[in-house]
């Protein structure tokens, strides 16, 4: 149950990361475009553990 929730969590992680760097690429700001780059490494590593 906890592993699903983990996995669950990493992907939401990833979606916000990716929705975030979406949005972000049409007014390039670059730490707005750091942050989501960050949000979505976050959610990859934790996918991995």
């Amino acid at each position: 149950m906890l592993k699903l929730f983990k996995k669950t969590l990493a992907i939401c992680l990833i979606g916000l990361g990716l929705g975030i760097l979406l949005v972000l690429l049409l007014p390039m700001t670059g730490w707005l475009f750091i942050i989501g780059l960050a949000v979505v490494c976050v959610g990859f590593m934790w996918l991995a553990c």
